[in-house]
């Protein structure tokens, strides 16, 4: 449910309004859920959070995979499209670096910002980055699997008991 804060924001006389997706791209969602299969359930996983203690492990979560991420992680960036010898498209990407990386080098960054960033990856420990998330993923996993797992069963309708072969219609 919307707080009254964003619906109070978001009222029509701003012209912004709640959209699932673009107008006529009906396939539109799908990016988004890949972007969330990528880091949200990667880290976060399909458990229900529904209580503070969640709620605080998750915020201490979410900067520690930042770090990683941005920091530690190096991805492909897209550069173009490239015709192999059969006549086929295929995309080609650039080598991987990290998203710090690619950010020093596009040198947007003034020289005091480019050396607080270098120092506080220098700061971070990788090995204890990733005890860390584990840590707190085990701690949300503890506190989230449980009642995620009881809800699915609460609402999940029951099969009808076909062992004999006979089929019942259920008494309303």
């Amino acid at each position: 449910m919307r707080s009254k804060v964003a619906l109070a924001f978001f009222r029509p006389k701003r012209e912004i309004f709640f959209t699932r997706s673009r107008p006529y791209r009906k396939n539109d969602q799908a990016p988004i859920e890949s972007k969330n299969n990528h880091l949200v359930r990667r880290y976060g996983f399909h458990w229900r959070y529904d209580t503070v203690e969640a709620l605080i492990l998750l915020t201490r979560l979410w900067p520690l995979v930042n770090d990683r991420f941005n920091y530690f992680t190096p991805t492909k960036q897209p550069t173009g499209w490239a015709t192999t010898a059969t006549g086929r498209r295929k995309r080609v990407y650039d080598g991987p670096r990290t998203p710090l990386q690619r950010l020093l080098e596009a040198g947007m960054l003034s020289t005091g910002q480019a050396e607080a960033l270098t120092a506080h990856r220098a700061a971070i420990n990788p090995a204890e980055l990733a005890r860390e998330i584990k840590r707190l993923q085990d701690q949300l996993t503890g506190l989230a699997k449980r009642p995620t797992l009881d809800l699915v069963a609460a609402t999940t309708k029951p099969l009808p008991d076909t062992s004999r072969g006979i089929k019942l219609r259920p008494t309303a």
